[in-house]
């Protein structure tokens, strides 16, 4: 996967969501980083972005509530604070293209309405 998945790049907010849940998720294994028995969690984006929906059920609970792109992975013993860092620091950088992305599309909007308004 590159940095930002391109069916994302249309929808910033779907981005800014994803990088939210990854920002806590990052943050939780730091704070348990020494709890025993603790999972390290991150944000699977192509969960998230995976359209093969198994049943019915699960398609009718991801619309209504959207996917749940947090899961669990390695214990505690394999969490690194550098590798936690640098991913924190990656999500970082998908933040900021969110928020690029979205202040785009918002000064588009403005020029648009004030095109149709002067015209």
């Amino acid at each position: 996967m590159g940095l930002v998945p391109t069916q994302l790049l249309n929808n910033p907010q779907k981005i800014l969501s994803l990088v939210s849940q990854r920002q806590e998720a990052l943050s939780d294994n730091i704070a348990n980083m020494h709890t025993k028995g603790y999972r390290r969690k991150d944000v699977d984006f192509s969960q998230y972005l995976n359209s093969g929906i198994s049943s019915r059920l699960e398609n009718k609970v991801v619309q209504k509530y959207g996917p749940a792109p947090i899961a669990s992975s390695s214990t505690s013993e394999n969490i690194s604070t550098e590798d936690e860092l640098a991913l924190m620091q990656e999500n970082y950088l998908l933040y900021n293209i969110a928020v690029r992305h979205l202040s785009s599309t918002i000064t588009e909007i403005k020029t648009a309405l004030n095109v149709s308004a002067n015209g």
